[in-house]
């Protein structure tokens, strides 16, 4: 799919240029706290939504009017891709993700492939389509989870506390986990190549389990495959925004596995930061989540504060630590986009 131009506040932060106003969208910004999204999760599980390329673009479509963002991102899950390489993925109410065989030994990391995929090609269909109806409004964000996220799901076969499966197998056995990271930046490259090439302007890489390790750990077992899979997406000539959970303790590795915006959540100050690189990259971020159930007055203020903190370097996009909550009430996040909008340096 060819894209046309786009003049967009934020892809103009991401280049760290000027803009009329700080760009702002939210990470799982189309999700259980909108009610049109709950309608179509009545009728709809989640993988057909992710699956029905007209339902992945309804919802995707969602809060761009609901809030007036100043970005898309398109309606998927990190773990999609874990089933043309061999695994099977449910969604089970209460717990979440659970892949039915996890990947444990040798033989489990040579029978997954690397070949299979085109069978994600309805995640491009959904952003062809998600394009198609902005027309030019706003650009489509398309993600992929980071090597270290992807990993760590397959091995425990779903959410962990301890990561203690993870971290056994890099431990023991390192041949064997650097084997498995790299079949993932191989099959994670060319997905996120596809989405580029479906229209999206900007790739997201969440890396949202990275928090669990050290620092000596991340550069020794993680970062050359993110930096791996990060390099491949900006041989397309996107941005690149880069988000570690948790790994505020080591920022300046996580920015030297690069990415040309770099994500930050709620625990790190935002404005230190991004003093700490250098200002080398954009930066995202950073409101806590649940700062969006505060009453108004004080959502203005933090939100204002937050703004004051970044300064008018241009480069800063307005988002929170990690993705909405699900009990967030709507009319907040709207106040939220309308307190950046109206915020004057």
């Amino acid at each position: 799919m060819r894209v046309a131009p786009m003049n967009s506040r934020f892809l103009d932060a991401c280049r760290r240029r000027p803009t009329d106003y700080r760009p702002v969208w939210f990470m799982r910004q189309a999700g259980r706290y909108m009610p049109q999204y709950r309608e179509v999760r009545k009728h709809h599980h989640i993988l057909e939504i992710c699956k029905r390329p007209d339902l992945a673009a309804m919802v995707t479509l969602q809060p761009v009017e609901a809030l007036d963002v100043d970005a898309a991102i398109i309606f998927a899950d990190l773990l999609l891709p874990i089933e043309p390489m061999g695994l099977k993925l449910d969604f089970v109410a209460g717990e979440g993700p659970v892949i039915d065989n996890p990947v444990r030994t040798s033989s489990d990391v040579d029978s997954l492939s690397i070949s299979n995929t085109d069978d994600l090609g309805y995640v491009g269909e959904s952003i062809q389509m998600a394009v198609r109806a902005l027309a030019g409004r706003v650009p489509v964000i398309g993600f992929v989870g980071a090597p270290f996220t992807m990993a760590s799901y397959m091995i425990e076969g779903g959410p962990s506390r301890s990561f203690l499966k993870t971290k056994q197998m890099m431990y023991r056995d390192e041949t064997l986990w650097r084997r498995l990271m790299g079949k993932l930046v191989d099959v994670l490259g060319p997905y996120a190549l596809m989405q580029v090439a479906a229209g999206a302007r900007v790739i997201q890489v969440f890396d949202s389990w990275v928090g669990a390790l050290g620092s000596d750990d991340y550069v020794r077992y993680v970062a050359p495959y993110s930096r791996a899979l990060i390099e491949r997406i900006r041989s397309a000539s996107v941005p690149v925004i880069h988000f570690g959970t948790g790994a505020g303790g080591y920022f300046k590795e996580l920015h030297a596995a690069g990415g040309d915006i770099l994500g930050v959540d709620w625990r790190v100050n935002i404005d230190q930061a991004w003093m700490d690189i250098s200002y080398r990259s954009a930066i995202q971020g950073n409101l806590d989540p649940a700062v969006l159930f505060a009453p108004l007055p004080e959502l203005k203020q933090r939100v204002h504060e937050l703004l004051k903190r970044t300064g008018t370097r241009p480069g800063h996009i307005f988002n929170v630590g990690h993705g909405i909550l699900p009990e967030t009430p709507v009319d907040h996040v709207k106040a939220c986009v309308d307190f950046v909008r109206e915020f004057k340096p």
